[in-house]
């Protein structure tokens, strides 16, 4: 069995009412059932809690303060987890409800547990349904958006084609909402500077994501070998489409040559939270991304944030363009007072010379995005 993974937004999951579209997910649970008849298993990444609990309490835009999201999450979680059990029933499929936060990936061991649970779920026959527990997650531990959940997921179950479904038919060159002549990108094999900057803000007064999250969570899945596809939620048939090998909105291409990234690295690029950035200088970068090079502190020209060894941070170009994500071998207090220094500088320095003995980022502990 093949496997697909596919994240759909709350713009296209809720109806006008504010309530589950359950149209839309009657033929969401059909293509479910002929995909798995084609050898296609299915995983869910569904937003839609807190947007579908606004109107069972009375609240006709999102809220700004985190118990009454929390509140609207668990309302809404119950009338939407209702909602794809009818629905998949009616096929006769099982679907199941997986609720996940950081603290359920941040740890190398919880991430394990995650990936066994959905992979047990899927060899039983079950649809996962995975969502973020809005319900008591707080600023620390959220994932922010389904799109970063989209591309852990696919990375935990191994998954062959990752979807996400959106209220926009694709990556444009432009706004096509301000912009007559931008044009819609059927293909991406590299996420550069260009692309990055074609990523507009949220579409939708529901959601939490962007097309810039889509291009973020497509990035690290290109370096997992993990084909995504950002299409136009409403689209007809378009899973079934897909993995018939249709051309729909926009495809990321991973390279011919599958790169094997270690899953200790999917870990590093989706299961935690960034705390800092490191910014390099040209002959830093150019050996991360084309030599292989662990990140040495004399590389370093500018710290931001604050952290401790052992913590996720993101490694950017000089101009500001991040290019690798890793976990950091020093504080950000020692390496704000070596950066910029010369290697002769830096072992000469008796607070610094611990430095000029081991990377400030090991190349095993670091995911490079190009």
């Amino acid at each position: 069995m093949r496997t697909m993974v596919v994240k759909i937004g709350s713009s296209t999951l809720v109806d006008g009412t504010g309530q589950p579209d359950r149209a839309y997910l009657a033929q969401l649970a059909s293509q479910a059932a002929a995909l798995r008849e084609q050898g296609w298993q299915l995983v869910v990444v569904s937003s839609g809690a807190i947007a579908c609990g606004l109107p069972r309490l009375g609240l006709k835009r999102r809220p700004r303060d985190m118990p009454t999201l929390q509140a609207a999450a668990s309302v809404g979680q119950a009338a939407l987890v209702t909602a794809y059990d009818e629905a998949f029933s009616a096929e006769g499929l099982t679907a199941s409800l997986v609720l996940l936060t950081r603290n359920d990936t941040a740890h190398r061991s919880a991430y394990l547990h995650a990936r066994d649970t959905l992979t047990r779920l899927l060899s039983l026959g079950v649809t996962p349904v995975v969502n973020e527990n809005d319900t008591v997650s707080v600023e620390q531990i959220r994932f922010g958006d389904n799109d970063t959940l989209g591309a852990l997921v696919s990375c935990l179950v191994g998954a062959d084609l990752c979807v996400i479904l959106s209220d926009i038919d694709g990556l444009y060159t432009a706004n096509p909402g301000t912009d007559p002549d931008a044009r819609l990108l059927p293909e991406v094999r590299r996420i550069d500077r260009a692309i990055v900057d074609a990523a507009g803000d949220a579409t939708s007064g529901v959601g939490t994501g962007g097309m810039i999250t889509k291009i973020r969570a497509a990035r690290v899945l290109m370096c997992a070998g993990i084909p995504t596809v950002v299409c136009d939620g409403r689209e007809q048939d378009q899973l079934t489409r897909l993995a018939a090998g249709e051309e729909i909105g926009t495809r990321f291409v991973p390279p011919a040559a599958r790169r094997e990234i270690a899953p200790r690295k999917l870990w590093i690029a989706l299961g935690d939270t960034v705390h800092g950035t490191l910014t390099v200088d040209g002959g830093a970068a150019d050996a991360l991304a084309n030599r292989g090079s662990s990140l040495l502190a004399v590389g370093v020209t500018r710290v931001e944030g604050a952290f401790e060894r052992g913590d996720v941070v993101n490694i950017a170009d000089e101009d500001g363009f991040v290019i690798a994500r890793g976990r950091v071998g020093a504080s950000s207090d020692e390496l704000f007072l070596a950066a910029g220094r010369s290697q002769a500088e830096i072992e000469g320095n008796r607070l610094l010379s611990g430095l000029a003995g081991h990377p400030a980022v090991h190349r095993d502990e670091m995911i490079v995005f190009v």
